[in-house]
């Protein structure tokens, strides 16, 4: 389906041709525009300024309406099966068992608007390019953070602790109840009380005061979890040393934490850098000449981004890097260029594999792993829940009500697993929304999926020795692997509910929507 536009015989469509702009609309245009590169710059930093560019950028695009003539609107592919998730969405909310958190929830889903934002305000190809490789770059500066942070470490990782250690007192609050929970050897201290720790010292000192002070709350860093503990204070024991009054043999500076750039969230990061990575690949196999320049960055940011992926230790989004690379490849590369890529790929897999093993002490596929246990539950109990009224298969339980009613549903195992979501799109969708709402998503799904498929072998893209074709052919092939790679990961992530990463989705959609229209009226 090709985007359509108001005829150009319109009264409207004259006066646009024919009239000069006011200050005032060029200047709106320009602030769009620039709403435009302060979100694609932050998005792979900060979902405060992200959300800020895009909530202003509406608002300028919507006074803009207000000035005779109005701009265009342009329809595109996917705005009936958009528009009509994000309604069936709101039905769902307003029907919810719990209305007043569900539709709160409308804020989150009416980012899509953000596709819009992008698809209707970029005036020309050019931009498309520089916005795509801002949003490549930004994210690929963004990993020095994740390499610094890793070289200087991050709080103080503890030798044996001893059985009678202050330390071994520590409890949790799970569930609005306290459990004895003791730091042991291995464990990373982060902060207390919510400064940072470097060296047993600062450790001390905060538990050195009078024991009616309160506890300390103490964030420590555990396998892949992190926690907040109430360690009781002036416990220390007799000694000289910091070392002797904590109990401890010793500490080393943290280095074992998975990475979470500036987002703070190993998993919302992996899931970023996976769809950005496909940008970056996308560019690559569409650059002419490869040895230049320009491909000298491409391929020292992709290593960059790898890197930093590595380090989340995600296996959801490599697996999700895998496949988006392998239809990029599949599509955009010969037959050298793929047995090359396999080859390559035959170490960076094992290495993975070592990272694994070290760093969370699982493989690839292990069904004794705590978070695929916990999968294989809230799998059954969610659908369990699905199925146990026509209702729930019709409109769902709306969005976020199983948070205010997971006991009386049997979720959780009983709050033995942490509250949370269904740890997959599909399932979380249906059981939020509705079996309809999850057929819509889909149908969106394949709708832009074979849009991206027709542009990529569109003849306009694909003749890269034309000026910068290459840039947004890339773009094309990036998107197309990166909405595969989303995919794969959202079977076992829900991270259709990570504002961050849904935000750099929604801008790539919008991307290629704008490119699709621009090539698609250029013929």
């Amino acid at each position: 389906m090709s985007p359509t536009i108001v005829s150009k015989s319109t009264k409207l469509d004259r006066v646009r041709e024919t009239e000069p702009t006011s200050v005032v609309v060029q200047w709106l245009e320009k602030a769009v525009v620039a709403c435009l590169f302060l979100f694609v710059a932050f998005a792979p930093h900060s979902i405060a300024v992200t959300q800020t560019a895009w909530l202003l950028g509406m608002l300028f695009w919507v006074i803009r309406f207000a000035f005779y003539p109005p701009p265009r609107v342009y329809r595109t592919p996917i705005d009936y099966a958009l528009i009509g998730f994000f309604i069936l969405t709101g039905i769902s909310s307003f029907l919810s068992y719990e209305p007043f958190i569900s539709i709160g929830k409308l804020r989150a889903a009416s980012l899509f608007t953000i596709v819009y934002l992008f698809a209707e305000n970029i005036p020309n190809r050019r931009l498309i390019r520089l916005l795509a490789l801002t949003l490549v770059a930004s994210c690929s500066i963004g990993v020095l953070y994740t390499f610094g942070e890793r070289l200087i470490g991050r709080g103080i990782k503890l030798e044996t602790v001893a059985e009678n250690s202050p330390l071994t007192a520590a409890i949790v609050t799970l569930d609005r109840k306290k459990s004895p929970l003791a730091i042991r050897s291995g464990d990373t201290v982060l902060e207390v009380d919510d400064q940072r720790v470097g060296d047993l010292d600062d450790l001390a000192n905060a538990l050195n005061a009078s024991p009616g002070s309160g506890p300390a709350r103490v964030k420590i860093y555990r396998g892949e979890w992190i926690a907040t503990l109430e360690v009781p204070r002036g416990r220390l024991l007799p000694g000289t040393t910091a070392q002797e009054r904590l109990g401890v043999s010793g500490w080393s500076t943290g280095r074992d934490w998975r990475a979470s750039g500036l987002y703070g969230q190993y998993v919302s990061y992996a899931e970023a850098l996976q769809l950005i990575i496909a940008l970056g690949v996308g560019l690559f196999v569409s650059l002419p000449m490869k040895r230049s320049w320009q491909g000298g960055l491409l391929l020292l940011s992709i290593a960059g981004l790898g890197c930093a992926l590595t380090l989340t230790v995600t296996r959801a989004s490599w697996l999700a890097f895998l496949v988006s690379t392998t239809v990029i490849f599949l599509l955009g590369a010969g037959r050298r260029a793929l047995l090359t890529a396999s080859v390559l790929a035959i170490p960076l897999i094992l290495a993975g594999l070592f990272i694994l093993q070290q760093k969370r002490n699982v493989g690839f596929l292990d069904f004794t792993d705590q978070s695929t246990t916990w999968r294989d539950t809230v799998w059954r109990e969610g659908y369990g829940l699905l199925t146990s009224k026509p209702r729930h298969l019709l409109i769902g339980v709306g969005m976020d009500s199983i948070k205010g009613h997971w006991r009386e549903w049997g979720l959780f195992s009983g709050g033995r697993l942490p509250l949370g979501h269904m740890h997959s799109n599909l399932l979380q969708i249906a059981l939020e929304r509705g079996i309809p709402t999850l057929i819509v998503w889909l149908i969106f799904f394949g709708i832009y999926a074979h849009m991206l498929w027709r542009l990529a072998h569109n003849p306009a893209i694909n003749a890269i020795n034309a000026l910068n074709n290459w840039v947004e052919r890339g773009v094309v092939l990036g998107a197309l692997g990166g909405l595969c790679g989303f995919f794969t990961s959202g079977l076992v992530h829900y991270n259709w509910g990570d504002s961050e990463v849904v935000m750099i989705f929604y801008c790539v959609v919008g991307l290629t929507l704008a490119l699709e229209r621009k090539v698609t009226f250029a013929e």
